[in-house]
């Protein structure tokens, strides 16, 4: 391309980029974090310490106990925020930014050490409303990562 028509190409764009934001906020649209249930969600959780992220799910972990326990049986209720169906879209999901994650998008999942989502179940994800289950046994936690892993199938 010639100077000229470089230029031009450029200005083209640049007019495409502000019409398009001028659009955006005469509409009210927002750019925040995706709505509760989107998939895939951008990650807002850091990386685990090594001795934690090289961690393995245990050989014949219940999933069934992981699935009570995500629903509300006993000490914790994931289902609250991440929803009955792990779809996020739980009856305090709307409270939070960035929202509660979607289990049920395998991309959520798939991917992501068993240390990993162990971490985070016992130590919450920082910048989030994930909350630390400090109390739950590492048992109760593996039993919770094999369901995710149910979810995300």
């Amino acid at each position: 391309m010639a100077g000229g028509n470089i230029q031009k190409f450029f200005a083209k764009r640049r007019f495409a980029a502000l019409l398009f934001a001028g659009c955006a906020l005469l509409s009210g649209a927002t750019f925040a974090a995706p709505p509760p249930g989107e998939c895939p969600q951008p990650r807002f959780t850091g990386r685990a310490p090594d001795e934690y992220l090289n961690m393995k799910s245990p050989a014949n972990v219940d999933a069934k106990e992981g699935e009570r326990l995500f629903q509300g049986g006993g000490q914790v209720n994931c289902a609250i925020c991440h929803g009955k169906t792990g779809n996020g879209r739980g009856q305090l999901s709307s409270l939070y930014d960035p929202p509660p994650r979607n289990f049920a998008c395998s991309m959520v999942v798939v991917g992501i050490p068993d240390g990993q989502l162990f971490w985070i179940i016992r130590f919450g994800s920082p910048g989030t409303a994930m909350p630390p289950h400090a109390g739950l046994k590492d048992e109760q936690i593996w039993q919770i990562v094999a369901y995710l892993r149910q979810l995300a199938r």
